[in-house]
C-alpha cells in the first residue's frame, strides 16, 4: 500500500501542432507574471520525502488512498499510499484512472482556442451571437465564460448545498447542456459581464455548448479527436453519461458533511451535472503529458497560448486565465495547471512554465477540507523542492473557486466536493 520509484524514459515523440488582442468591455486589469524562473534547469530538485509526507497526511485526515506522479525533463517520480478500494483491499497504483473535475475546464478552453485559431469563433464575440437568446445579456463574450468573469449564478451552489443528499440525488441522473443554464438563470447576474472574476461551473456549460454548436460535434468527439488522439492519452476519456470509469482506476470517496460519518463510494456516477466542466476521466500520466504539451505550445497557436495566459486576479497566491490557473508558490515559481474536486476526488494537476517539469496529484476523497489544504503541498515540494517546513493544518482556500459543487455552508470546500473542474 505503499510505493515510490523514480525512473528514466526517453523523450516522447514530437505532437504535431496543430485571439483575438481586443480586450473585453469591462475587462479586469490583468496580473503579469512576476519574475521567476522560466527554465526546468534553474527548478530546484523535486523535494520527494517531502512529496511523500503531504500524500502520507492527507491519508491521516481522511483519504483511503493518495498518489502523486512527476515528469520532469525525462525522469519520472511515482509515489502512492493506501488504498484504491476499501472493499477488496487493494493498493492505490499511480497508473490508476480517476475522475479529474474542473481539470476538465482546461480541455474544454483548449477546444474554444483551437476554434479560435480556425476562424470559427472570437474571444469578443457575444455567446448570443452563436447560440442566440441563450443568456440573459448579449454582452457576456467567449472571453468572459473562459475567465469566469460573466456574472452567471453557479447552479452547483443550489445541487450540493448539503453534500450526500445532493450527491445522491444527482448521481445517476442525465441533464441536458440547455438545462444546467437554466438551474443557473433561475437566479441574477453576480456581477456585471466583464467584471471581477467568480468562479462558476455555468461558465463551462457555456463552453460546451459553444463546442458542440461551433463543430456539430459531441464533447467525446472533440476532446478525443484534438486532444486525446492526437497526444496519445489512451488513460483519457470523457464517459458522459455511463456511470463507470472505464479501465483500472481507483475508487471514490466522498466525505459526509456530518463528523464520525462513514464515507460515501461516489464512484459510479454520470456526471451529468458537470460535464464539459467537470467529467472528464484521465490518469496522472496523461495529466502530465497533457499540461505538458500545452504549455509548450503543442495544442493551440502561440496566440491562443497568450491569450489564455491573460491573467486577472483570483485569490491569494493566485490569478485566472482562459480556463488555466497560475499559482503562485513560496520560492517563487510560477505553476499552471488547474485542481479538480468532484465527489470522491480530489486533484492537483500543474506545470511549469516551459512545460518541462509537471505534477499531478490525487486524494481519493472530497468534503473534506483539511485534506484538501493539504495537497496543497505537492505544489510546494515538486517545484520548490526542500525548504521551509509548509503548515498543512491552516484553513482551506475558498474551495468554490475550484468545484463545480458549490460551497457548503460554513464557508469549506463545496459541497458534494463537486467538479473542481475548477
Amino acid at each position: 500500500m505503499v510505493s515510490a520509484t523514480t525512473m528514466r524514459r526517453g523523450t516522447a515523440a514530437a505532437v504535431a501542432a496543430l485571439i483575438l488582442p481586443a480586450a473585453a468591455a469591462h475587462a479586469a486589469p490583468p496580473v503579469p507574471d512576476t519574475a521567476r524562473p522560466s527554465a526546468a534547469t534553474t527548478l530546484p530538485a523535486p523535494d520527494l520525502a517531502g512529496l511523500g509526507s503531504v500524500l502520507r497526511t492527507a491519508r491521516s485526515q481522511g483519504a483511503p488512498g493518495a498518489l502523486a506522479r512527476i515528469d520532469d525533463h525525462g525522469t519520472v517520480h511515482r509515489t502512492s499510499f493506501g488504498l484504491a478500494d476499501r472493499g477488496t483491499g487493494r493498493a492505490i497504483a499511480t497508473t490508476d484512472r480517476f475522475r479529474i473535475g474542473s481539470v476538465t475546464k482546461i480541455m474544454s478552453a483548449v477546444v474554444i482556442l483551437q476554434l479560435v485559431d480556425e476562424g470559427k469563433v472570437k474571444l469578443d464575440d457575444p455567446v448570443n451571437l452563436h447560440l442566440p437568446e441563450l443568456l440573459p445579456d448579449d454582452r457576456i463574450t467567449v472571453r468572459h465564460v473562459l475567465s469566469h468573469r460573466s456574472g452567471l449564478y453557479d447552479y452547483t451552489n443550489d445541487l450540493f448545498a448539503r453534500t450526500v443528499p445532493g450527491f445522491e440525488a444527482v448521481r445517476t441522473r442525465t441533464f441536458t447542456l440547455s438545462r444546467l443554464v437554466e438551474l443557473s438563470l433561475e437566479h441574477p447576474l453576480t456581477t456585471a459581464p466583464g467584471g471581477a472574476y467568480s468562479y462558476s461551473n455555468t461558465n463551462f456549460v457555456v463552453a460546451g455548448l459553444l463546442i458542440r454548436k461551433l463543430t456539430g460535434h459531441s464533447l467525446a468527439t472533440e476532446y478525443r479527436t484534438r486532444i486525446t488522439a492526437p497526444l496519445g492519452l489512451s488513460d483519457t476519456s470523457y464517459p458522459h453519461p455511463r456511470t463507470t470509469i472505464p479501465g483500472p482506476h481507483t475508487r471514490g470517496y466522498l466525505t459526509p458533511d456530518a463528523p464520525a460519518t462513514e464515507l460515501v463510494d461516489a464512484t459510479e456516477q454520470t456526471v451529468s451535472w458537470a460535464q464539459s466542466a467537470g467529467a472528464v476521466v484521465s490518469s496522472a500520466r496523461d495529466l502530465n503529458t497533457f499540461l505538458s504539451a500545452l504549455l509548450a505550445g503543442r495544442l493551440t497557436s502561440a496566440a491562443g497560448l497568450a491569450q489564455m495566459q491573460r491573467w486577472v486576479p483570483a485569490g491569494t497566491g493566485q490569478a485566472y486565465g482562459l480556463g488555466l490557473r497560475r499559482r503562485d508558490l513560496s520560492c517563487g515559481v510560477s505553476v499552471y495547471g488547474h485542481t479538480g474536486a468532484v465527489q470522491g476526488y480530489y486533484t492537483y494537476a500543474f506545470t511549469s512554465k516551459d512545460g518541462g517539469r509537471s505534477l499531478t496529484a490525487l486524494a481519493t476523497t472530497s468534503n473534506n477540507a483539511p485534506v484538501m489544504s493539504t495537497m496543497l503541498g505537492t505544489l510546494e515540494s515538486a517545484f520548490c523542492g526542500k525548504g521551509p517546513a509548509v503548515r498543512r493544518d491552516s484553513a482551506p482556500e475558498p474551495w468554490h473557486e475550484d468545484t463545480t459543487a458549490g460551497t457548503r455552508p460554513g464557508g469549506t470546500e463545496p459541497a458534494g466536493t463537486g467538479i473542481s473542474p475548477g
